[in-house]
């Protein structure tokens, strides 16, 4: 018996049908953000590819979560904002039935040659095989949490972790996966890889999730060294910094509604 191939499948008129690997751990009747994420990104790199962006590439992706999916079907569509010889900022909207449920807004920018002077990164993480093997099902349930491999580095321990992800999944049956699309799929994962307290007493999902790049992941695995903070309001952060197999490339910041279960 073999197991799932993709997480949505293309419909023959432009929509996408999630499959049960999108099943989400606070609820399996609802999708798991993550491969909506990677879905609308998925998307917007193949919208872009028929336009001319002059090379520009994506430097961060903001994404605001409007509403709960299901299982329906999902369209998405994209509009250029803000056109520029230099930078580009592209809205791109994912709907269920006619009501969006996801927002993303990405900023592209220009390249230019400056590894002369680049500095500042934070050093390399321990390659995935140095890490070990973690069921995150013993965390969470769901389809989507049992689609990703988890390699830990340090840790779990409550609010900290520093793990590799990856997936086999395709994002959309029958298309290759780019290296940004599947790391774009998995951060939203950082929220659950470092829990503070169990989601048996106590939910804090995250209302948005912003991705900061100043260098285009490469290969299949993204790192995390993620710390979750509770603040005394009910409000938390799930921040992380980001690594390729090559070294950092960047940050994520996840807003989180804490409250009892």
């Amino acid at each position: 018996m073999t197991g799932p191939r993709a997480y949505f499948v293309r419909t023959e008129d432009g929509g996408f049908l999630p499959q049960r690997a999108c099943a989400g751990a606070w609820n399996p009747e609802e999708l798991h953000i993550s491969p909506v994420n990677g879905l609308l990104l998925h998307e917007l790199e193949r919208w872009l590819a028929g336009r001319k962006t002059g090379g520009k590439l994506v430097t961060r992706i903001s994404y605001d979560y409007l509403g709960v999916l299901d299982f329906s079907r999902c369209d998405v569509a994209f509009e250029v904002l803000r056109p520029g010889r230099a930078v580009d900022l592209v809205e791109g909207v994912l709907s269920q039935r006619g009501r969006p449920v996801l927002r993303a807004r990405v900023w592209l920018l220009a390249t230019h040659d400056t590894s002369a002077i680049a500095g500042g990164a934070r050093e390399a993480l321990p390659p995935p095989e140095e890490g070990r093997r973690f069921d995150l099902n013993t965390v969470w349930p769901g389809d989507y949490v049992a689609s990703v491999d988890m390699r830990a580095i340090e840790g779990p321990s409550p609010g900290r972790t520093t793990a590799w992800l990856t997936t086999p999944l395709a994002i959309v049956d029958g298309d290759p996966v780019s290296d940004l699309a599947r790391c774009a799929l998995l951060v939203d994962t950082s929220n659950g890889i470092a829990v503070r307290r169990r989601p048996e007493e106590w939910q804090f999902p995250n209302v948005d999730l912003t991705i900061h790049l100043f260098r285009q992941p490469v290969g299949a695995w993204t790192g995390f060294d993620t710390r979750v903070t509770f603040g005394p309001t009910g409000h938390g952060l799930t921040s992380s910094d980001l690594f390729d197999m090559h070294g950092h490339i960047g940050r994520a910041e996840q807003t989180l509604l804490v409250r009892p279960r």
